[in-house]
């Protein structure tokens, strides 16, 4: 067990939920956990222990019974609880609001962000014509789908990776959108009909990233998940991150945005592309923006955290607070928190 002196135990138990994405990616953050230990001299070993989640054990839509932090909440009581000593979530579902004792001690190497299809046929988008029922259990995506004007029909699904394909098989739905690096820590994107351009679908705040969550008090065991830090995917998911709370939106509004990083002789750029959209896609706002990263790791991410703020900003100034249905019970202006470890500041590890 973590013990309260901040001391990292040669067993780490790391909770997950009990999805065979969610496995699969929770593995893939143990075995680099067990390799990088033994890299720097202090191995460990990582075992899974499963938490079943509130949005595991419903088939409803996610904003019939809270949305944010349904996938999440269950996890974070393990860690509070001292259950588990870590935590790993797909970012995309991850509250902007921090929660008690706990920190962002990592965000590993994000896979690819964008939308996969998979249709019927072999199909593609254009292919699949007026009046394909497209199964989705996203606002964000039905929205924009039907953005298109294309005749498109979103048709609500719920359901873990394979049952959604599965309804494509026998005919319920014509094609689904699933998020491309799911199906690639799956092995099975070899179904995928094809991968969406983000300027035809952007995808949720932080998708094809994961979260590593641990108390804040454990320095010595956020030391070690530091090692897994990727900066480049730290910092853009920071910048959508920070539009998202800034709009004070959750993870199942429909809100779209990805940032991407570029260099140069003179330096790094990090731009952020936007979308809100009204459920019907009647009304959709699309920004863009982009700003010069800071060396300075901290610094960093305050630039990336203002230029989300700065592209939520402008949404709200055309009326994104009229399309993005507020959370009950929360302030105006959440402030986000990041943490950085001594390691990481000096390191540039961020």
């Amino acid at each position: 067990m973590t013990g309260p002196a901040g001391t990292v135990p040669p067993v780490l138990r790391l909770g997950t939920r009990r999805s065979a994405l969610a496995l699969a990616q929770s593995r893939l953050v143990a075995d680099d956990l067990e390799r990088c230990s033994a890299d720097h001299g202090a191995p460990v070993r990582v075992e899974l222990v499963e938490v079943t989640t509130s949005g595991d054990l419903s088939t409803e839509p996610l904003s019939s019974f809270g949305g944010v932090g349904v996938f999440v909440s269950a996890l974070r009581s393990a860690l509070q609880s001292g259950r588990v000593d870590l935590a790993v979530h797909s970012l995309k579902d991850l509250p902007t609001a921090p929660a008690d004792g706990l920190v962002l001690a990592a965000v590993p190497e994000r896979a690819d962000p964008r939308e996969a299809l998979v249709a019927r046929d072999g199909l593609d988008l254009a292919g699949l014509g007026q009046g394909a029922r497209i199964g989705t259990g996203s606002p964000r995506r039905a929205a924009q789908l039907l953005a298109l004007g294309t005749g498109l029909e979103p048709v609500q699904i719920r359901g873990n990776v394979g049952s959604r394909i599965e309804r494509v098989r026998t005919g319920e739905v014509d094609a689904v959108l699933l998020a491309r690096a799911g199906l690639l820590r799956l092995g099975r994107a070899g179904e995928t009909t094809e991968v969406l351009d983000p300027r035809i679908v952007l995808p949720a705040p932080g998708q094809g990233a994961l979260a590593v969550e641990c108390l804040r008090e454990n320095a010595a065991l956020r030391a070690l998940l530091a090692l897994l830090d990727h900066r480049a995917s730290r910092l853009t998911v920071h910048a959508e991150r920070s539009l998202l709370a800034r709009l004070d939106a959750g993870c199942s509004a429909p809100v779209g945005a990805l940032a991407g990083i570029t260099g140069g002789p003179e330096g790094s750029v990090l731009s952020v592309r936007t979308v809100v959209a009204s459920p019907d896609g009647h009304r959709v706002l699309r920004r863009e923006g982009s700003l010069p990263i800071p060396r300075d790791p901290p610094a960093a991410l305050r630039a990336a955290e203002h230029l989300g703020r700065e592209m939520a900003l402008r949404l709200l100034d055309h009326g994104a607070g009229d399309l993005v249905p507020r959370r009950p019970g929360r302030p105006p202006d959440p402030l986000m928190t990041v943490a950085l470890t001594t390691s990481q500041a000096r390191e540039g590890e961020l």
